[in-house]
């Protein structure tokens, strides 16, 4: 397993690089970007799952559910802003036709 020092290590790393990619990130480009992005939040699931399985501590038990839960409310979250986002693109003459038949 990788030591604690160099785990802290690669995470700050990852920190940093994320956030200076996503800061570079055009506004009008954001959300679409971030929306398209959903299988990373399933792979982040998947890992998340792996570490709570080679879990053998109560605590690092505890931390991989933990993991397991907020990657779960990252995916369906992203789906969430997806289906939102989509919604404001439906034209305004088909969003009228689909409420009048109910849909």
């Amino acid at each position: 397993m990788i030591d604690g020092v160099i785990a802290l290590y690669i995470f700050m790393l990852a920190a940093f690089t994320g956030y200076e990619v996503i800061s570079r990130v055009p506004v009008i480009l954001h959300t679409p970007l971030m929306s398209g992005s959903n299988f990373v939040h399933g792979i982040v699931l998947v890992g998340a799952m792996v570490a709570l399985g080679a879990a053998d501590t109560p605590l690092l038990r505890v931390i991989g559910f933990i993991g397991v839960i907020l990657a779960a409310g990252n995916a369906v979250g992203g789906y969430v802003v997806t289906e939102r986002m989509l919604k404001m693109f439906v034209s305004a003459g088909k969003n009228a036709a689909g409420k009048k038949q109910g849909h």
